[in-house]
């Protein structure tokens, strides 16, 4: 694992702060000061942050956490805007985002301490559930995309102004469910099993339409239900089970086992 990852994922440090850190000469491999920022870090090595040693965390713990609209999902914004990590609390600093919601999104966040869980679920093609509202009556050319799949070419519209995707190409839809219509708004359920960027804002776009309201309700099996906006909650032991066997089965090398951990602590305020 790169050098600033592992800082990152082990400690309270971003990935930038281990960058700083590096650069000022302040992270160690076995008390030999690293100025690579392309090191790898080997199983035996003793990585040191300004003279502390790094606990590797070999346990793994898993949250869902109920994102609110207008916080970012990321550790630090140059804009000074909340991210997840002023809503958690401290010891969730370390934790890895499956995937992303963006800042006007809300709804299930699982995040976890182990970059491997984190990848595996990220690259998997596990249902996402969407409660979504746009502005729009559906139409038939909606339906046939959301049925068939689409590729779209200028896939900018929905999409952050920054970003550098143009061309996108949309798989159909696992499911989709029309909840309620009006003249000038439409609700939805949709599943999909693809996490790209904006996704569902870029295809709406695409039509003319603008998503309203999104909000994420499932990850695979697990569901939001009711837990309230801006609160956590543990793995229960069947998540935990049902994710220990869904990482050996994700991973090649069957020998790689993994520890888990269940807390039975309950719901918190963050």
């Amino acid at each position: 694992m790169r050098i600033n990852k592992f800082i990152s994922h082990h400690t309270k440090y971003s990935r930038r702060d281990a960058d700083l850190l590096i650069a000022s000469g302040e992270v160690k491999s076995n008390r030999t000061v690293i100025k690579d920022f392309s090191y790898e870090v080997k199983p035996d090595d003793k990585i040191f942050v300004k003279g502390r040693l790094v606990e590797k965390k070999t346990e793994i713990t898993v949250i869902v956490y109920n994102k609110p609209k207008g916080v970012l999902v990321t550790k630090k914004d140059d804009r000074g805007r909340a991210t997840i990590y002023h809503k958690l609390s401290g010891k969730y600093r370390h934790f890895i985002p499956v995937g992303r919601l963006d800042y006007a999104s809300e709804g299930l966040l699982i995040l976890t301490n182990a970059p491997r869980v984190a990848e595996v679920l990220m690259n998997s093609s596990l249902p996402r559930v969407y409660n979504i509202k746009i502005d729009k009556p559906i139409t038939q050319e909606m339906v046939e995309a959301m049925q068939n799949g689409i590729e779209i070419e200028d896939a900018t519209a929905g999409g952050h102004k920054k970003s550098k995707i143009t061309q996108m190409t949309f798989a159909p839809f696992q499911r989709y469910e029309i909840r309620s219509e009006g003249k000038n708004f439409s609700k939805l359920r949709v599943t999909i099993i693809e996490g790209q960027n904006r996704e569902l804002r870029r295809f709406f776009a695409h039509f003319d339409a603008t998503v309203l309201d999104l909000k994420r309700v499932a990850y695979g099996a697990i569901e939001l239900n009711n837990l309230p906006a801006n609160k956590t909650r543990y793995f229960t032991r069947r998540e935990y089970d049902d994710l220990h066997k869904f990482i050996k089965s994700q991973t090649k090398d069957k020998t790689k086992e993994v520890k888990i951990r269940q807390s039975n602590e309950p719901s918190q305020q963050v």
